[in-house]
């Protein structure tokens, strides 16, 4: 059995840290959304996670998103409406160290917190009353912990959404720049996404630009190949690069995450 623990471990070093992660700090000041809400979500002793949610339907589908390196849940004001237009519930989670959230991010800190953020994901709608299905989403980054959510409760998710997700180790070494450091390591683990996704048999959907120079769109094609879901997509959006998906083809993405979400049995 794979110890998948032990990859982000084996990662939480000065040299991936900080070519990782580009934690920003956020007030809560001057949004765009007022009507959101913004749940802090208590992930360790005296270490707290900020979210934001984006309300719009009772009965609509719930995402849980997990966003990229270099943003912050708050950045999403500018883009829930788009959900929220569509009948979507969104709620997005930050990292330890990224907008109002304390501590500092680690990957195998990243993993860990996604579980209790999905725990309180799925009180916190029970409580509010948000009765639809539920989903988990990663962008980028985001991609690992989304993808951890999916491998450990698929008996209570509808699906799940990867976009600009990366795959294997060893490729995602050699864009960090630290394969040396790995050189004794036999079979790198890292984040461990393709080895997950191949036991994620809810339906998934993958979304990836064409001409994204961050993370290639071979390793989205690379996570649906591996995909062990029977019901699985996937929307390469020609022209996109890594951080303008929307902006090439916004209709395209919205409706394929809205069809999604609504076409779920």
């Amino acid at each position: 059995m794979i110890n998948f623990e032990k990859g982000p471990e084996q990662m939480d070093r000065p040299e991936i840290i900080h070519r990782l992660f580009f934690p920003r700090r956020d007030a809560m000041e001057g949004l765009n959304l007022p009507n959101a809400l913004s749940p802090i979500v208590t992930v360790a002793e005296g270490v707290s996670i900020g979210c934001r949610f984006y309300p719009i339907e009772k009965d609509g589908p719930n995402i849980l998103y997990f966003h990229g390196n270099g943003e912050t849940c708050l950045d999403y004001d500018d883009v829930a409406p788009l959900y929220m237009e569509q009948g979507m519930n969104l709620f997005v989670a930050d990292f330890r160290g990224y907008g109002y959230s304390t501590g500092s991010p680690t990957c195998s800190a990243m993993i860990r917190d996604a579980h209790p953020t999905f725990h309180y994901f799925v009180a916190f709608l029970k409580d509010l009353g948000y009765t639809g299905d539920l989903f988990v989403m990663g962008r980028s980054l985001g991609s690992a912990p989304a993808i951890e959510v999916a491998f450990h409760y698929q008996e209570q998710l509808k699906g799940l959404i990867i976009e600009s997700g990366f795959a294997g180790a060893r490729n995602q070494f050699a864009r960090l720049g630290v394969t040396g450091l790995f050189k004794d390591v036999k079979e790198p683990i890292g984040f461990g996404n393709d080895l997950k996704i191949k036991d994620i048999t809810i339906p998934t959907l993958i979304i990836h630009g064409e001409e994204d120079q961050i993370i290639p769109a071979a390793e989205g094609r690379t996570l649906y190949a591996l995909s062990g879901a029977a019901m699985k997509r996937s929307l390469l959006i020609p022209h996109a690069g890594h951080n303008d998906l929307l902006m090439e083809g916004m209709e395209a993405y919205m409706g394929a995450v809205e069809g999604f979400t609504r076409d779920m049995p």
